[in-house]
């Protein structure tokens, strides 16, 4: 039998964000895979609930609360985890905030906020995750996840698109500089994605006519970027390093 290269079983993860959307699932996948996870975010009410349901299944989880901008909670929530589940083999950098807000309008406080989470909170997990696995001993893997906004514009997101673009160049460096620490350091770029946050708008007609415009005329289901996932979080990419890996069905393609 050949070895399942894509395994991730008997690993420790923590995902930021992990309250709602694409953290929630990644939590939920990854659980369902045989990993413990440590669930992250400020919203302890509703990590709970992600935890409750991983362990009805019978898997493991726990919850940790942690605010990425800050420096002590980031670090207190390492300290949580690692009491209880040892240092994580995976770290998965998700938490971010958006809202559209046009060029010649945006507040100084809405683009602080948005660089703040998307960029200097991945800053400061990357940064610990890194630190806590050196420390230990231990190789691993960190997941930044990135846009396809990125590399392509679209109005009203002058400061996500920056930021995501910064996080972009700062997977490179980090993926480059943590290699000699057998760390890999890799993003994940998706496109439209159907979460709890968009679907409502999809369902209007304006969002009907957003999708029309996509290659395959919808927007991507949150499972279609597991195999990705997979990839980057198991040695699978053991010589992978720096990449940024776009999920998006040729929308960003066709952009450029």
């Amino acid at each position: 039998m050949t070895d399942n290269k894509f395994s991730i079983e008997g690993k420790v993860a923590l995902i930021s964000g992990a309250s709602s959307g694409l953290g929630e699932h990644m939590a939920e996948m990854f659980a369902d895979n045989g990993v413990a996870v440590i669930c992250a975010a400020r919203r302890t009410d509703r990590l709970q609930q992600v935890v409750d349901r991983i362990t009805a299944k019978g898997g493991r989880a726990i919850v940790v609360t942690m605010d990425v901008t800050d420096r002590d909670s980031v670090k207190a929530g390492f300290d949580a985890a690692e009491a209880q589940l040892g240092t994580p083999d995976i770290v998965v950098c998700n938490a971010g905030a958006t809202g559209a807000q046009p060029f010649l309008e945006m507040e100084e406080a809405v683009w602080d906020n948005v660089l703040n989470v998307n960029l200097k909170g991945v800053f400061n997990l990357g940064q610990e995750a890194a630190q806590r696995m050196v420390a230990a001993g231990k190789p691993g893997s960190i997941i930044n996840i990135s846009s396809i906004c990125a590399v392509a514009s679209f109005k009203g997101l002058t400061h996500y698109s920056s930021s995501k673009a910064a996080l972009n160049q700062l997977t490179a460096v980090m993926g480059h500089e943590l290699a000699e620490h057998s760390i890999r350091v890799n993003a994940l770029a998706p496109g439209y994605m159907m979460t709890d946050m968009v679907s409502d708008y999809y369902a209007t007609e304006a969002g009907q006519r957003d999708l029309a415009t996509l290659p395959l005329k919808r927007a991507g289901e949150l499972k279609e970027l597991d195999g990705a996932l997979l990839l980057l979080a198991s040695d699978a990419s053991s010589y992978m390093s720096g990449s940024v890996i776009t999920v998006d069905a040729a929308h960003s393609i066709r952009l450029g």
